[in-house]
Parts: C-alpha cells; structure tokens; sequence
C-alpha cells in the first residue's frame, strides 16, 4: 500500500429527506448521540467507506440512523469550508430526495432520534447544515 507524506481530508455524505403534507413540505433530522454537537440536530450522514461512492454512503447511513430506504437521490453540492468539522478535514457531499409523504423513522447507530420537521419550525443545525439547507432549497427552487 502506498502512503502519502501529506495529510488527506475525510470524505462524508449526508442526506436531506423531504417530504410533502397538508401543512407544507417536512424535512428529516436525526439527534446527535456523540459529539461533536451532541444532543444537536442535523441531517443523517457520516463518514463514507473506502469501498463506496458518496451516493452509496449517503444510502447507507440514511438507512443506519433512521431506518428509511429511498429510492432516487440527488446532488445538492460539495461542501468544503476548511472549519465545516472540528474533528478534522472534511468534505461533505449532500444528496436529496423528496418523499410523497413522511415515513415512520427510528433513530438508530449513532443517531438519538429521527424525526420529522416542518421547514418553518426547524431546530438550530449542527455543522454547517443550515448553509447545506439553503443550497438544497436554492437547488429545488431551481428546479
């Protein structure tokens, strides 16, 4: 195996559900069980693996933390500010998906809880999710 004699950034996903109802469009989040920002509430994601896409870990760690399958997922941007993490280096790619409606979602892994909230009503985001956010309905607004 070669080695690098400079540092590499970690690579991680994450995942913004949405989902129509009566009152408006709904976005999943999961509760933070460890820090950094423990007991914050962000969107399910984490630490993609050697052997995936960032499509794959997006995917995966939706379905750990929370319990939910989607189908097709979308790109919202790469997230690369230098101090995004206080763990260390990371980048970030965000995917979204839109739901028909909300699902049953268990917090499961690393995550608290899951639950749904209304984009009118969000709790403060861990990380730099609240920028993420922006980009995600920039994107839909697009579309």
């Amino acid at each position: 195996m070669y080695t690098y004699n400079y540092p590499h950034p970690a690579v991680t996903a994450d995942c913004l559900v949405f989902a129509h109802t009566d009152e408006g469009m709904k976005l999943l989040l999961i509760q933070r069980k460890n820090e950094p920002y423990k007991g914050k509430w962000a969107f399910p994601g984490g630490f993609m693996d050697i052997d995936e896409t960032t499509i794959d870990a997006a995917r995966r760690e939706l379905k750990e933390e929370t319990g939910l399958v989607v189908g097709e997922l979308h790109r919202v941007g790469i997230f690369d500010a230098v101090d995004r993490d206080p763990r260390e280096r990371i980048i970030t790619v965000a995917y979204y998906t839109i739901l028909d409606k909300p699902t049953e979602v268990s917090g499961l892994d690393d995550a608290a809880q899951a639950k749904w909230f209304s984009l009118t009503e969000l709790p403060d985001l861990a990380f730099d999710h609240k920028e993420i956010l922006q980009e995600a309905e920039r994107v839909l607004g697009d579309g």
